[in-house]
């Protein structure tokens, strides 16, 4: 049965992490806001976790999946070559809505990129239940808490309402603000490209790095 905690109250925010943390350990999903909708996530290196997650989003297992994490050093321990144009771009936008796509390391063995394991999105989230999470958990595969085709949820009882029972643990922290999703920025290129606009506009980015504006990407 599923868990749900207000963690607008400070008791229940401190036993909803600790619950969700435990959850995700064994391989269930949880569910919590982010700046600017609530997401589905799992344990990234649980390959039972990230399997449940896909199907209850009703998508195929080539789905990859974003990571977040708590800090620049964890980042930097499971990407490569990302460059010093990657690394300024963190420096200066994380924690944020600034989500960076590089090459995974390859002493990493996980299944969050699916079809394309060479690669992972990952950030390091400004939202402060997001981020107590995965500074308790380590890297949280988190990907938009919807079923495939409908909206992403900005309140926690609409997120219910798509994925019921077969969420672990849901952390309520309210509605989310009406702010656009993260930026998307490649630095697998050379230079780096901006593949999805979102909070953090080309200008902005091009104020700290090279950054060329590519083909759009899905969300989702």
């Amino acid at each position: 049965m599923s868990r749900l905690f207000d963690t607008r109250d400070p008791d229940a925010f401190a036993a909803g992490i600790e619950a969700a943390v435990a959850a995700a350990r064994e391989g269930e999903q949880v569910v919590v806001s982010t700046e600017s909708a609530y997401g589905v996530g799992a344990d990234a290196f649980r390959r039972d976790g990230l399997m449940r997650l896909r199907q209850s989003k009703g998508r195929d297992a080539g789905m990859p999946v974003p990571v977040l994490v708590a800090d620049l050093e964890t980042a930097l321990s499971m990407t490569t070559r990302v460059g010093e144009a990657g690394r300024l771009l963190m420096r200066h936008f994380w924690p944020g809505s600034l989500t960076i796509m590089a090459r995974v390391h390859p002493a990493l063995s996980w299944d969050v990129g699916g079809a394309e394991q060479n690669t992972v999105s990952v950030r390091i989230p400004l939202h402060q239940v997001a981020w107590r999470l995965v500074r308790e958990l380590g890297p949280l595969a988190l990907t938009g808490a919807n079923l495939a085709g409908r909206p992403t949820p900005r309140t926690c009882d609409d997120a219910r309402e798509q994925l019921g029972e077969a969420v672990a643990v849901y952390l309520d922290s309210g509605e989310c603000n009406l702010e656009p999703p993260s930026s998307v920025v490649d630095v697998t290129a050379d230079p780096p490209v901006l593949l999805r606009d979102g909070a953090i506009p080309l200008d902005q980015l091009r104020r700290v790095a090279d950054v060329t504006r590519g083909l759009p990407v899905k969300s989702g």
